[in-house]
């Protein structure tokens, strides 16, 4: 099994015109700033486009990108799993942009801008977390148990690292991909 590697934000700077850059994102985040020359395979999705991928890694390197480097590890370990050598880019876009290197952002046209999943997270979250406790004032107490409720899914979220807020939120039209992005990004990656 490959064991995937880290590149600090100047090593992936340096090398950005001959890697391979997959940024792992919803299309809304994508759509908010993305490393130059990035492509855009959202990690629900890397599963199909596992035999691109290791097309593109038999070519040169691999680097994978999120927001903060936490799902692009994650995708490097199931890609190594599956004989992929990628690299991740330690703190992700977030980092990137941090020391002073631009993100790029499609034609208006082309994608929708969105807001990064965990804003819509802190939103969703602080919003049903108002809702219960003003329901719960003006309705009728029962109510407060859904502040509780996710109260309760935010403790969980952060224990075990996983937020099935974040899971739902994907499935919403504005954070799922078109069918022709990913077709796009797929023959790109099969073309070069």
């Amino acid at each position: 099994m490959t064991t995937p590697l880290t590149f600090d934000i100047d090593q992936a700077h340096a090398r950005l015109h001959d890697l391979t850059i997959i940024d792992v994102r919803t299309p809304g985040e994508y759509a908010s700033g993305h490393l130059p020359g990035a492509l855009n395979i959202p990690l629900g999705q890397i599963h199909q486009a596992l035999p691109e991928m290791r097309h593109a890694a038999d070519r040169g390197d691999v680097l994978v990108v999120c927001a903060s480097g936490a799902r692009s590890e994650k995708v490097c370990k199931l890609l190594a799993e599956q004989g992929i050598p990628t690299a991740t880019l330690g703190g992700g876009t977030h980092a990137w942009a941090a020391e002073g290197h631009d993100l790029h952002e499609p034609v208006a046209c082309d994608t929708r801008a969105g807001w990064s999943m965990e804003r819509q997270v802190r939103f969703a979250a602080g919003t049903l977390v108002l809702l219960g406790l003003l329901l719960g004032l003006l309705v009728h107490p029962a109510f407060q148990i859904l502040s509780a409720a996710i109260a309760g899914g935010l403790v969980f979220s952060a224990l075990t690292d996983t937020c099935g807020m974040a899971v739902m939120l994907a499935k919403l039209p504005h954070n799922r991909p078109r069918p022709a992005d990913l077709a796009m990004t797929l023959a790109t990656l099969r073309r070069s």
